[in-house]
């Protein structure tokens, strides 16, 4: 197996998009934007939070639970979306999650998930949180939560709680991979969706790092292992409308 933290090719004129929250289905559509107009934007590096809460579907997954049409948490309706990318589906509550979208890489696809992964894993060990890659798991399409098992795709703390999970789509020489990463789940929310206890925690009784602080260490390790330096970049409203032509955003979230 290749090493991980030497990516084969470099990136060039990547960009940084800021944090931003919406609903789940302006998320979902601004990436599938942003994949067919890769080729315009470049490499694009983004984190994004979900409201209101809501549970993403695979793309492939098509059974699931008739309750989650009418799940509600506080009061509020839980969207039910759909991912471009496959696995299982994901609580979005509680979470941070990232986009990667960077031209096809060479190697196997458990490679490909390595070098795409590595800022991850380089990234949360700046922050005293050492991951390591699952092990490569049977039968994890029969579990409705993608974080019920812990793939060769995703990454586990030291404890075996899986932090992270990710998925990708391989489209046009484009990769597109997303992933959420579970920093502050409800427990009883998790249990009420799934059916099942969300696991140990992350990081003992240590607090959790700040979603700032995480998106800054997360960043850096982009630029040094993409060799890539994905500076800080609003898309502008030229671009924004361009991304809503291909995507059908919603113009009113996108700003």
């Amino acid at each position: 197996m290749m090493n991980p933290s030497r990516p084969p090719l470099g990136l060039e004129g990547g960009r940084l998009l800021p944090l931003w929250q919406a609903p789940g289905a302006a998320q979902m559509a601004l990436d599938r934007a942003l994949l067919v107009g890769m080729g315009q934007f470049g490499p694009i590096l983004r984190f994004y939070t979900w409201e209101p809460v809501a549970i993403s579907l695979g793309y492939h997954q098509q059974t699931y639970p008739a309750a989650w049409k009418t799940l509600t948490c506080q009061g509020r309706a839980v969207d039910l979306v759909r991912r471009p990318t496959g696995g299982r589906a994901v609580l979005h509550q509680g979470d941070l999650c990232y986009t990667l979208l960077i031209p096809h890489q060479r190697g196997t696809r458990r490679q490909i998930y390595e070098q795409c992964c590595e800022f991850l894993r380089l990234g949360w060990q700046t922050l005293g949180i050492p991951l390591s890659f699952g092990a490569g798991q049977r039968g994890y399409i029969h579990h409705p939560s993608c974080f019920s098992t812990a793939t060769a795709a995703d990454l586990v703390t030291s404890t075996g709680y899986k932090l992270i999970g990710s998925a990708q789509l391989h489209r046009g020489g484009v990769i597109l991979q997303q992933g959420s990463m579970r920093l502050n789940p409800d427990p009883g929310l998790f249990f009420k969706v799934f059916g099942e206890a969300i696991g140990d925690g992350v990081v003992g009784p240590a607090p959790m790092p700040t979603i700032p602080r995480i998106i800054t260490a997360l960043h850096q390790a982009a630029q040094t292992y993409w060799g890539c330096p994905f500076p800080a970049q609003p898309l502008t409203p030229l671009e924004w409308a361009v991304l809503e032509k291909l995507g059908a955003i919603n113009a009113e979230a996108s700003h």
